[in-house]
């Protein structure tokens, strides 16, 4: 099964990613993580990539299809694949049923903003560890301070409200048209993102089925 994971930042879609992987054994493709693989073997694409990158520009449409189009041709994705972070516009859809990869269901993450911005602006993370915490769902013991460790706690400039306004503003303007996408071709299911991750899980598992 060829499957596209959508979802706003912060939506839990890397985490259903995995539980779909685990369910059907095949590989959950992160186009960051394939541009870093890229980039680490040296190909040729992960090499224009990487100049563009250098420049501090973003990495054009067509090398990301390109680098897309390599990764799905090896052997693991015969089965299937699954898509998280990519298409993410109209026009790279567009340039993916252009180079005849069929796709046989698109789910759709559904998290309320107010919901994803208390989730991303409440985390914390441990300075020294790394563990995490959430002052609402998982709070330290003594606020500010790691429980494994006696390390500060801090929120990550990721987390911070502004940022987090500002890339679900990019995903509203530039990510969510693709739900229309595919709406049209018959292919979308949308799953409600619930408080507990493995009811999620579970809505997720039973879309596949839909």
């Amino acid at each position: 099964m060829n499957l596209i994971l959508l979802g706003a930042p912060g939506a839990g879609k890397g985490t259903q990613a995995e539980v779909i992987c685990e369910h059907l054994n095949i590989p959950a493709i992160s186009t960051g993580n394939i541009i870093r693989e890229a980039l680490k073997n040296g190909t040729e694409l992960g090499l224009k990539a990487k100049s563009f990158m250098d420049s501090g520009a973003l990495v054009p449409d067509e090398v990301v299809i390109d680098i897309i189009k390599e990764r799905l041709a090896k052997d693991d994705c015969k089965n299937g694949f699954i898509l998280d972070g990519f298409p993410r516009t109209v026009p790279q859809a567009e340039a993916l049923d252009a180079m005849g990869i069929q796709i046989d269901k698109v789910i759709d993450i559904e998290v309320a903003d107010e919901k994803i911005m208390q989730r991303l602006s409440g985390r914390r993370v441990c300075q020294d560890c790394g563990a995490s915490y959430h002052v609402d769902y998982k709070p330290s013991k003594a606020e500010g301070t790691c429980d494994k460790c006696g390390g500060k706690t801090v929120q990550r400039k990721d987390d911070h409200p502004d940022t987090i306004k500002d890339r679900l503003h990019v995903y509203h303007e530039q990510t969510e048209p693709l739900k229309d996408y595919y709406e049209k071709t018959g292919k979308l299911t949308i799953v409600e993102g619930q408080e507990e991750v493995a009811d999620t899980s579970a809505l997720t598992l039973k879309a596949l089925e839909a």
